[in-house]
């Protein structure tokens, strides 16, 4: 056991590696919405080449999404990531709004969304009773909570063990691919006609392109345990990206190889007709088993990234320093940890009792995480006027442009994501909004260099 000056006095070390951190990005983001999303994208796209096309533009935003984030990684390292940048940009108030919302709606939430996709394939494997689904996603958040409490390095070792097997389960889809080949698709029916305006299909199309591809951003969160960060930023997000969007177009030119458009769209079990062609009458329990592990290592990912918020706002926020506990001999935020999930649990037992507990969980979250990802685009423009002199290792090139495309495209997803989620959006919004009186009771501190 730690003791207590262990916990509360220690601080985040520089002990991740290029590659630790980039196993944690690509393991953030190639997840199970590459299982899930494929369809839904194939519904607002008029071809093969403009389904293409929305895969290769969602590389491209997280390209310059990636590109804004290695500036302000680099010129500002530490554990806080976004809070830190929008709390320097914006001041004390937005940044803890900010903190609010990611504790509260955002990393929770995604938090989640995963964990519930988890028990669905879990509950196939082992079942629980009538409440199956939800009592695997509680135990995933316990786990992955427990083994980040007893040690960064543990945690960081079964992040590489999960994201090899996450690109495994992609190789078997492009192996189905060649399978499947030489008859033409699966499923040869000639695409239909979709209704609706065009820029409304592409836009909804993109919103779950971008979901797929969420998650980028959190390695930013690494930043303060990053060694040499002002070099080494800069390369975990382009490294991740080529990975991210290499392995996203060949998986979804695999699909169209397997399926045709027409038959991608009315596949709503992706995963289960891949793993069919591709292993035969063992399918069932190895496509459960590959998006379980898939599910895990998002959401161990994602809890790594997370518990690093709550602990920047203690360290910000005289009030609540207890957030701030950090174990030295352990390397990882202990109270942060404890804290975040049990937010998440409550999250989970919230999405139990509602029909579709997934896309609850994405109706609660996505307006407001595109509303502060537009901040925090604005900010690389904000920073270089507040702080000209500050060094950048990396600076964004051909700039102002790159955060003003990421500014703009996050503005639409706002509104796009918001349609979507209808009543969930005021929920998700709601909630950020009782965050409002926390700006008097706490009185965040002014953010140092």
């Amino acid at each position: 056991m730690s003791s207590v000056p262990d916990t509360l006095g220690g601080h985040p070390s520089a002990g991740l590696s290029v590659m630790d951190a980039t196993m944690v990005l690509v393991g953030v983001v190639i997840g199970i919405g590459i299982f899930g999303f494929p369809p839904l994208v194939a519904q607002h796209a008029g071809s093969e080449a403009i389904y293409i096309a929305l895969w290769c533009a969602g590389g491209l935003v997280m390209l310059v999404g990636a590109l804004c984030y290695a500036e302000l990684g680099s010129a500002y390292p530490g554990a806080g990531g976004e809070y830190l940048y929008l709390t320097r940009a914006w001041g004390a108030r937005v940044g803890l709004m900010f903190a609010w919302a990611r504790c509260s709606v955002i990393q929770t939430g995604a938090i989640a969304v995963v964990a519930f996709i988890y028990g669905d394939y879990a509950q196939r494997l082992l079942p629980l009773g009538a409440n199956g689904p939800a009592a695997h996603a509680a135990i995933s958040v316990v786990a992955l909570t427990a083994l980040n409490l007893v040690g960064t390095r543990y945690s960081k070792r079964l992040q590489w063990v999960f994201t090899v097997l996450t690109l495994i389960a992609l190789g078997s889809v492009l192996a189905a691919s060649l399978t499947a080949s030489g008859g033409g698709p699966v499923t040869a029916a000639e695409p239909a006609p979709l209704s609706g305006h065009p820029a409304g299909l592409l836009g909804m199309g993109m919103v779950f392109v971008l979901l797929t591809y969420g998650g980028w951003n959190e390695a930013a969160y690494l930043s303060g345990e990053l060694r040499n960060p002002g070099r080494n930023m800069s390369r975990v997000l382009l490294i991740g990206t080529a990975v991210v969007t290499g392995a996203y177009v060949l998986t979804n030119l695999a699909l169209l190889e397997i399926f045709g458009l027409q038959g991608l769209r009315d596949t709503p079990a992706l995963g289960a007709e891949v793993m069919q062609l591709a292993a035969g009458p063992y399918a069932a329990a190895l496509l459960s088993l590959t998006i379980c592990a898939t599910a895990l290592s998002t959401i161990n990912g994602t809890i790594i990234t997370g518990a690093r918020v709550y602990y920047a706002l203690g360290r910000d926020v005289p009030r609540l320093h207890a957030l701030a506990g950090w174990s030295a001999r352990n390397e990882t935020p202990v109270s942060a940890l404890l804290v975040q999930g049990a937010i998440t649990l409550a999250l989970v037992a919230l999405g139990a009792f509602s029909q579709n507990s997934v896309q609850t969980m994405v109706a609660y979250t996505a307006p407001v995480f595109w509303l502060f990802m537009m901040l925090v685009a604005a900010s690389v423009w904000r920073l270089r006027q507040l702080e000209p002199d500050r060094p950048r290792p990396f600076r964004v090139p051909l700039f102002p442009l790159p955060p003003l495309l990421l500014a703009l495209t996050c503005a639409g997803l706002v509104v796009s994501s918001a349609i979507y989620a209808g009543a969930g959006a005021l929920i998700g919004l709601a909630v950020l909004a009782a965050g409002i009186p926390l700006l008097r009771v706490l009185k965040p501190a002014q953010t140092h260099g």
